[in-house]
């Protein structure tokens, strides 16, 4: 497995945190769903310090690798300002009661 995490610093893009909820509701939630090769994207945010970023597992680095739609950075004008990507040396899921992870986090709850 790979992992990859992405970061922008808002400032100056003309978005904001509250602005790219509005993306992962209309858009960009239902569209990572259909990504062959991805197995989990989880959307961060630091709404005091307005950064936005992704942390993104997927099945391969080839698969990591494969171009997608840079629709984030078309909406905030620019590249992530940081990312990287890692080999992915163990993964586990915790005792929660949640029936499931997707569909969960801010910008779909409120």
């Amino acid at each position: 497995m790979h992992a990859v995490i992405v970061w922008w610093d808002l400032a100056g893009s003309g978005q904001t945190v509250e602005s790219l909820r509005t993306y992962l509701r209309d858009e960009a939630v239902d569209r990572f769903s259909r990504v062959s090769g991805l197995r989990l994207k989880i959307w961060i945010s630091d709404v005091a310090r307005q950064r936005w970023g992704a942390v993104l597992l997927w099945e391969t680095a080839e698969a990591a690798a494969a171009p997608l739609t840079p629709r984030a950075a078309e909406l905030i004008g620019f590249p992530a300002t940081f990312g990287d990507a890692f080999d992915v040396e163990a993964t586990v899921e915790g005792p929660l009661p949640l029936a499931s992870v997707p569909g969960r986090g801010l910008a779909l709850e409120s």
